[in-house]
């Protein structure tokens, strides 16, 4: 009678215990909720963006750049892009004076560190018409690697003030760059 009394209580006990630990996990689980929603992206016209440069330089070495470029914001901080890009070129220290375009294109990137305060990384290869001292000219397609960063800083409206300092890290020996010098910008941009 003992052992079936134990049996019984330990049934019992066991029952209990599972009931327990059921309801318990009833009390614990939240009730289920609406199905999250994902974040959805903004649409693609808010993604991509299209800016560039204009160059200018005027004296005895004239320099006139075009450089448009179309960018991708890959998520809030990261973009990346294409350049490409026209000199036309006038050199006045040769007689008769040099006169040449210069052609090529671009892959980049930005990371944004901060909003105003970015590091920047680019590819680039640009076709070059050298002069010899009998007055012929070749064209050689050149490569660079820039690598720096900038800082851009809203002055009112779509209008931003931009900084940037990058260096060739190639150093191909056909540069127009003298070894680690620096390439710093400065310029304003508008957005319309």
């Amino acid at each position: 009678m003992k052992k079936i009394l134990f049996v019984v209580s330990l049934l019992l006990l066991f029952g209990i215990s599972i009931y327990a630990q059921d309801t318990i996990v009833e009390q614990v689980q939240p009730e289920p909720k609406e199905k999250k929603q994902k974040k959805q992206k903004p649409p693609i016209s808010e993604r991509i963006y299209f800016g560039g440069s204009l160059g200018l330089t005027f004296g005895t070495y004239t320099r006139i750049g075009l450089y448009p470029m179309m960018a991708y914001k890959f998520t809030p901080k990261f973009s990346g892009g294409v350049k490409i890009l026209y000199e036309y070129v006038k050199d006045n220290y040769y007689t008769p004076s040099a006169e040449f375009s210069n052609y090529g294109g671009s892959l980049f990137s930005r990371y944004r560190l901060f909003p105003q305060l970015y590091l920047h990384a680019e590819y680039q290869m640009i076709n070059f018409e050298w002069y010899n001292f009998n007055g012929e000219s070749s064209r050689e397609w050149v490569p660079f690697l820039y690598l720096g960063g900038g800082y851009s800083q809203n002055v009112g409206g779509n209008a931003w003030l931009n900084m940037q300092v990058l260096f060739d890290v190639l150093q191909d020996s056909r540069s127009p760059y003298t070894q680690w010098q620096p390439i710093m910008s400065v310029g304003v941009g508008v957005g319309f």
